[in-house]
């Protein structure tokens, strides 16, 4: 099925989440507690460092994806972003931060800069090509991870992130 412009239609907004929390589960993984992690212990991509007081071990996949639509999803308001953009945006957020993402979205979008994903930075955001704002988002990630003071350590990994994040949006954009 098509819409009138001959694109397929976006997926509802309730499965933008699901399908994007999925992705982001998996590049996450399960446990991890790498001393060279600043983070800390880690449960399905929730650190004890973002998470002081929250028993990470016994975290579980439904409670961590309560939190990713809480304090992730929901501050980049995902369901109002281009349906690719979406998952882009949340995976950069998981890794980078919401702020860190918001401001990399408004510099793409030529808006002003102030961290605050309103009305404007969403109107800009949809009037551009949206594969060059993924393809743009995913330069400054990787801008990002080259001059991390830990990329020996984790660049391996995350840049294979990226590659599946190109993926995805290859087959999100087609």
């Amino acid at each position: 099925m098509t819409t009138h412009d001959g694109q397929a239609p976006a997926p509802p907004a309730g499965d933008r989440f699901v399908r994007a929390i999925d992705r982001v589960l998996i590049h996450e993984g399960g446990d991890a507690d790498d001393p060279r992690d600043p983070g800390g212990r880690t449960r399905w991509g929730i650190s004890q460092r973002t998470y002081p007081t929250l028993d990470i071990r016994r975290l579980t996949r439904t409670e961590a994806i309560a939190l990713y639509r809480r304090d992730f999803w929901t501050p980049l308001q995902g369901d109002a972003l281009p349906p690719a953009l979406a998952f882009q945006a949340l995976d950069a957020a998981v890794n980078h931060g919401v702020g860190r993402t918001v401001r990399w979205l408004q510099r793409l979008a030529g808006v002003r800069i102030d961290g605050q994903l309103g009305p404007v930075t969403l109107a800009a955001l949809r009037s551009i090509d949206e594969a060059s704002l993924i393809e743009r988002l995913l330069a400054l990630r990787l801008d990002l991870y080259a001059e991390h003071d830990r990329f020996v350590a984790f660049g391996r990994g995350w840049t294979r992130r990226i590659a599946e994040n190109l993926r995805y949006a290859a087959r999100d954009l087609a």
